[in-house]
């Protein structure tokens, strides 16, 4: 029904999918898998008409199509269940229900939603309003809107993402009853387990190119081993220098921030120590790191640590801890200040201010850390490894627990070891440094311990030098039991 062909697809010098081909028949359910950056959700926008190919061929039930716009995809029947539905809080059921068809009759599409309901299994009341649902709930009746509208080729992305695992039955359910009635079904996910027992083919993509397809049965160490690089070898991953004081501990602790949020994790950090978050966006390596940063409070659970205690003469407990997010110029800098002023506020800024006030400090900066700017040059004028390098200058001398987000994403390869040079260097003896990484080279390379995120839990604790290329891929995948 829906083939893809060539599809190549460059944002200026970034090629984020390469030729990808792959073909998806009516009556089926055709997973497509990667781990992050691997072109999943660029191939889905293509397909949906949200962003056009740059070149390359679509074909929809034989014929070539363009899909310039979603409205040309939708009105093929293409339809696609996001990961977070798109909806409206403030509206009844059958409001959202409504949204986006070709009449407004109340009437006819109640009874048409509640026919759609009874064949799901689903208990959905249409005068309720949207925000008493869950995401599960609310997910369901996308998916009925979907079905309403006549899509006949639906593309789930990570449907399953936190919705319990009754939802889950009844989605099953009702996909089976869909693809039995001949439409064709694309679900990109990162569980194995889904695709096994959903799936009759599966292309898995890597670095924007197809990495390999298999049809049902699937051997999935041949998926992961398509699906991830190598690893280096065990003798690169460094040693871990762990002493007695704890840093960090956090102890059964529960977040609803984030996708996956945070499930029951309990974790001890050491001084002296280098961890290595990894996981699929959204497992919960970011709301680890911004709870631990006190950016974000639990729950419930319990947090302690020698890096929590530390107080100053402004009874500030948090100089004991520094946090560099992963977009740097949102999060971590203020568009339109100049490095002076960031230096400025990073530091005891005196009561009056002259253009001179810190510019001394700001070359200092500019040259210790090699920025490439001058003391007025604001932030958004500085290039994403002087971005990093800026964040940096402003880290505080007593920090002993450093927390980061993708610490070298978007640098160039001397950037990147210069950033960790620094970093390793800028910890202190009794200190601890903990950072999330797509890159799992990465963590080989500097952690001397990895941490593995599976929707919310931590599912693998283990020195890197202790565990290999399956087993991380593994719990990657969720093929793995959480840590108890």
């Amino acid at each position: 029904m829906i083939e893809l062909c060539d599809i190549h697809k460059h944002f200026g010098s970034v090629k984020a999918l390469q030729g990808v081909s792959l073909k998806v028949a009516a009556g089926s359910i055709h997973g497509v898998v990667g781990e992050n950056g691997a072109g999943k959700t660029t191939l889905m926008k293509v397909l949906t008409g949200y962003i056009h190919r740059t070149s390359g061929s679509i074909y929809f039930d034989g014929q070539e199509v363009e899909l310039k716009t979603p409205r040309e995809a939708m009105q093929l029947g293409i339809g696609m269940l996001y990961q977070e539905p798109l909806d409206f809080l403030q509206l009844t059921v059958l409001d959202n229900f409504m949204t986006g068809m070709p009449r407004f009759t109340p009437g006819p599409l109640k009874k048409a939603l509640n026919r759609l309901c009874e064949r799901f299994g689903f208990s959905l009341n249409p005068d309720s309003l949207l925000n008493r649902l869950t995401v599960g709930e609310r997910q369901q009746l996308e998916l009925m809107r979907l079905i309403q509208t006549g899509s006949s080729v639906l593309i789930l992305d990570e449907p399953t993402t936190g919705i319990s695992e009754k939802q889950q039955e009844l989605l099953f359910s009702a996909l089976a009853t869909l693809k039995n009635e001949g439409c064709a079904i694309i679900l990109v996910s990162h569980k194995l387990a889904e695709v096994d027992s959903l799936c009759d083919q599966v292309s898995i993509l890597r670095q924007g190119r197809i990495a390999g397809h298999q049809k049902s049965p699937f051997n999935r160490n041949k998926i992961l081993q398509a699906m991830f690089d190598t690893l280096p070898e065990h003798s690169h991953s460094p040693e871990i220098h762990a002493g007695k004081e704890t840093i960090l501990s956090f102890t059964d602790i529960c977040s609803s921030a984030g996708r996956s949020g945070l499930d029951h994790v309990s974790i001890s950090v050491q001084e002296g120590e280098v961890i290595g978050l990894a996981g699929l966006d959204g497992s919960g390596q970011s709301a680890f790191l911004k709870i631990a940063a006190s950016l974000l409070k639990p729950e419930s659970g319990t947090i302690s640590g020698n890096a929590r205690s530390t107080e100053t003469h402004n009874n500030d407990a948090e100089q004991a801890t520094v946090f560099l997010p992963a977009d740097r110029l949102t999060e971590g800098l203020i568009p339109g200040l100049s490095i002076r002023e960031h230096l400025l506020l990073a530091t005891d800024t005196p009561l009056f201010l002259t253009p001179a006030t810190g510019r001394k400090t700001a070359e200092q900066a500019i040259k210790k850390f090699t920025i490439l700017g001058q003391p007025e040059t604001i932030a958004e004028g500085l290039s994403g490894g002087n971005q990093q390098r800026l964040l940096l200058s402003l880290m505080p001398p007593e920090a002993r627990l450093i927390l980061m987000e993708n610490p070298t994403r978007g640098l160039d390869v001397q950037s990147a070891a210069w950033t960790w040079q620094h970093l390793l260097t800028q910890m202190p003896a009794d200190g601890a440094l903990i950072f999330a990484s797509p890159d799992l080279e990465e963590i080989m390379e500097h952690a001397g311990r990895i941490l593995v995120f599976f929707e919310g839990r931590i599912i693998l604790d283990k020195a890197t030098k202790y565990t290999d290329f399956i087993e991380i891929s593994q719990a990657i995948t969720g093929q793995t039991e959480a840590v108890t």
